[in-house]
């Protein structure tokens, strides 16, 4: 059996609006199949390449169904290197895409039997897609993060036996600092509420995303938000400046930016402002 001949998958990375030739002179769509042709994908050997889908443009590249069929797909998905090394790949074509076009970016691993199941697929959700088209385009998405320090807890003092008061000095030394850590994580909350409240400020859509545990911040700070924002274009020095004030002010946390990213959090039809 030759190359050509080994049964494929459709793996789609991302959906962009197409770019028929009476759509401009520019032609974006075949800007974009050209700016995508050299990228190896999942390295499979075979090109990443556009396929046209009445107004939109799939971003898709086949796939062997040996090695992305259901169980094999699961056992590629369940290592843990491969299932990064994939991950990878999937953004980097995405990325690549947005660089050339408004992008709408699809889940790892979205498979389909052949081309045709894609322009089905494409045309069952045409107005959603190009709803978010509309939404994301000449926009970038940036992620902001805020951690509140979080420092050794002090060595507990054992309290004292004798009659002279001292067991309840104890209790009160043990209630003042419970006190003093809700009223700074209190702080901490509303300290990242204005961050948050600033961002939104610049952007034109926001979301809240799950803080990550202390397996991922350790545990010497704690997340307190996680969010992502669209802005447009061009808006990123006063972002930058935006939080440059706000690290000033703000001495209790910690400001982390992130960006320009595809707009992942903002490519489905309910994202609200």
């Amino acid at each position: 059996m030759t190359p050509s001949q080994v049964p494929t998958l459709s793996y789609v990375f991302a959906v962009c609006r197409g770019g028929g030739p009476t759509e401009s002179a520019e032609r974006p769509a075949e800007r974009l199949a050209e700016g995508l042709a050299e990228l190896p994908g999942l390295g499979t050997g075979t090109p990443v390449r556009t396929l046209p889908a009445g107004p939109l443009t799939a971003v898709v590249q086949d796939v062997p169904a040996a090695g992305f069929g259901e169980e094999a797909l699961r056992r590629r998905l369940s290592d843990r290197a491969e299932l990064e090394r994939c991950a990878r790949a999937h953004h980097a074509v995405i990325t690549a895409a947005s660089v050339l076009a408004p992008t709408v970016p699809l889940p790892l691993a979205t498979l389909y039997l052949d081309d045709r199941r894609v322009q089905e697929a494409l045309d069952e959700r045409q107005t959603s897609f190009l709803t978010a088209l509309d939404r994301i385009a000449g926009r970038a998405e940036w992620g902001v993060k805020v951690y509140a320090p979080t420092g050794p807890p002090p060595a507990p003092e054992a309290p004292s036996t004798d009659s002279s008061g001292s067991g309840r000095t104890y209790l009160d030394r043990v209630r003042t600092r419970r006190q003093s850590r809700e009223q700074r994580h209190t702080q901490t909350l509303r300290a990242a509420e204005r961050v948050d409240t600033a961002v939104r400020g610049l952007a034109v859509a926001a979301r809240r995303l799950r803080p990550h545990g202390v397996e991922v911040t350790g545990k010497h700070r704690t997340h307190v938000l996680n969010a992502a924002y669209l802005l447009d274009l061009g808006r990123e020095r006063e972002l930058r400046a935006a939080l440059a004030s706000l690290r000033h002010d703000e001495t209790d946390i910690q400001i982390e930016l992130s960006g320009p990213w595809a707009p992942y959090s903002f490519a489905d039809a309910g994202t609200t402002p």
